[in-house]
């Protein structure tokens, strides 16, 4: 599935030195800062690469926010919140606005920005594993979807247990803006179901579990469109035709696989509404190839109608509807109707969700008596750790 799926850009960020010696006031908590550094240095460098292995992603995150977990919460006997939490400034980028950063002196902002990256680089994992043949198999199809499910579970963390704890709201566009975690978890679980209504394909199932499972999947898509129409249309148009894009290739689909469905309970005169839709729908399909290559915006392009998948469906579109029409014309002699059939609402298998995600437990070494070693009476005055006003100078990825 090459050139299948539209990826925005990875995310860049400063470089963290969790620079606290004068805080610090041991040994091991000057340790535990050069190990939330080498943490966080090692993660950055494998979200940059999407050919690494999902084991050493699933590693190196462990390994970073159980770190920071101290950082979030108390490891003293009063608990709650950490008094880390705001000790540090963090900068990052976000996919749709270039290289000038936002930056928040929060933990959770920084945790909020990483789980973005994270969830980025499983969308383009799972391109790249989708990418490498033509004809996908097995292994690899599983392999997709539960990287597209884990990152739309990812996605959803952060959208419901990270944002509304954020120091300051995130600014329009902003990748911590609800809209756009919501258009990335309905595009993740879409692409999954695509995944699903490709094997249904392949396996010959139901024509009308593939129709119901196809109108889900253009539903998720529509749900991702929705969420960014109130954004600034030269920052989401090219994600938005590609969204769009994909609608109308499933209504295709989910119209073309009704109306062999209803051929074979024998309404023809719907069958062929139903297949001309579809064909109304590919048509379109085609044209929006073309707007989508041709408008200007960040992400990496997709190229479906270079895909076997998308190129299989004029043919079998035609091919139904001049079987519909024959059978209508020898036998039938329905009447073809002016309205188009309703499709199923619901499909009854195969939906795709999103995979909970859940963060690691604090690291072992929080215990008490590293947490109370450091002391935050010990900030520096100039303002070494406070949020810098100025404009954040563009971070380069």
């Amino acid at each position: 599935m090459a050139h299948w799926f539209h990826r925005n850009p990875i995310k860049a960020t400063a470089v963290q030195k969790f620079d606290l010696r004068s805080v610090a006031t041991t040994g091991p908590a000057n340790k535990m800062c050069s190990d939330l550094r080498e943490a966080r240095s090692k993660l950055l460098e494998i979200v940059s690469n999407p050919n690494i292995e999902t084991s050493a992603m699933k590693t190196a995150v462990e390994d970073y926010f159980s770190l920071l977990e101290g950082f979030i919460q108390a490891c003293d006997e009063k608990g709650g919140e950490s008094k880390l939490r705001y000790i540090l400034n963090y900068k990052w980028t976000n996919s749709l606005m270039g290289y000038e950063p936002s930056s928040q002196q929060d933990v959770i902002f920084e945790m909020s920005h990483m789980l973005i990256n994270i969830g980025l680089w499983y969308t383009k994992h799972a391109s790249k594993v989708a990418g490498e043949h033509e004809e996908v198999s097995m292994d690899d199809a599983k392999d997709c979807h539960t990287c597209l499910k884990t990152a739309a579970g990812i996605f959803n963390f952060v959208k419901e247990n990270l944002v509304g704890k954020l120091l300051n709201t995130p600014e329009k566009g902003e990748d911590l803006d609800s809209r756009i975690l919501t258009a990335y978890l309905e595009q993740c679980t879409a692409e999954a179901q695509e995944v699903t209504v490709a094997r249904a394909i392949e396996l010959k199932h139901n024509s009308g579990l593939v129709s119901g499972l196809a109108h889900e999947t253009a539903k998720l898509f529509r749900k991702a469109d929705d969420s960014l129409t109130s954004l600034d249309v030269t920052m989401v148009a090219k994600w938005r035709k590609y969204l769009q894009l994909k609608y109308i290739i499933y209504m295709a689909y989910a119209h073309c696989f009704n109306g062999t469905t209803l051929l074979g309970k024998d309404k023809c005169g719907d069958s062929i509404k139903s297949l001309q839709e579809s064909k109304k729908f590919y048509e379109k399909a085609c044209q929006m190839c073309k707007d989508y290559a041709s408008t200007k915006g960040p992400g990496s392009i997709a190229k479906p109608e270079n895909h076997l998948f998308f190129r299989k469906l004029g043919p079998m579109i035609n091919r139904t509807l001049e079987k519909s029409t024959r059978e209508n014309g020898f036998i039938y002699f329905h009447k073809v109707p002016e309205i188009v059939p309703e499709l199923e609402d619901k499909a009854s298998y195969g939906l795709a969700n999103p995979d909970q995600y859940t963060p690691p437990a604090i690291h072992s070494s929080w215990k008490p008596e590293l947490y109370s070693a450091f002391d935050i009476s010990k900030v520096p005055s100039d303002g070494q750790n406070t949020q810098d006003k100025k404009k954040d100078e563009e971070i380069k990825p």
